[in-house]
């Protein structure tokens, strides 16, 4: 079993319309806990990239409780990720998966000089999620 090693930290005004959105675009869950008063409050959860890269995501935290947590910032919309597909023809289909689910295109699939083809949509939080072939040197 392949350890993730780098997790991108989101926070989603409506978590469960974001993991909606994951699952749709591919990602899958690996654990959801909810505050135990309010279930519609997401204090932590964890969906998979393949099995390699994860994201970590919860609700603001102004709507729960976790004492000596810090000052974090928790700012909504503001997230991009790079997420690695096998094929081109996976980017294009990504890419209409993710519209179908609510997203907004910032970059139509395309093929970048460098290699592999690639898309960016952004979601219904205003998140941008890149989906592309190229998986980097």
């Amino acid at each position: 079993m392949t350890t993730t090693t780098l997790f991108t930290t989101l926070t989603f005004a409506d978590p469960r319309r974001a993991m909606a959105f994951l699952e749709a675009v591919g990602f899958t869950r690996r654990a959801v806990y909810t505050d135990p008063t309010d279930d519609d409050v997401i204090v932590h959860a964890q969906y998979a990239w393949g099995d390699r890269g994860g994201i970590m995501f919860g609700s603001p935290r102004d709507e729960r409780s976790q004492p000596g947590q810090g000052d974090f910032e928790d700012r909504v919309g503001v997230g991009s990720c790079y997420c690695v597909v096998a094929t081109d023809e996976d980017v294009d289909d990504r890419h209409a998966v993710a519209l179908a689910a609510g997203a907004t295109s910032v970059q139509e699939p395309m093929s970048p000089d460098y290699g592999g083809r690639t898309c960016t949509v952004r979601d219904a939080e205003g998140n941008q999620w890149t989906f592309g072939s190229y998986p980097g040197e």
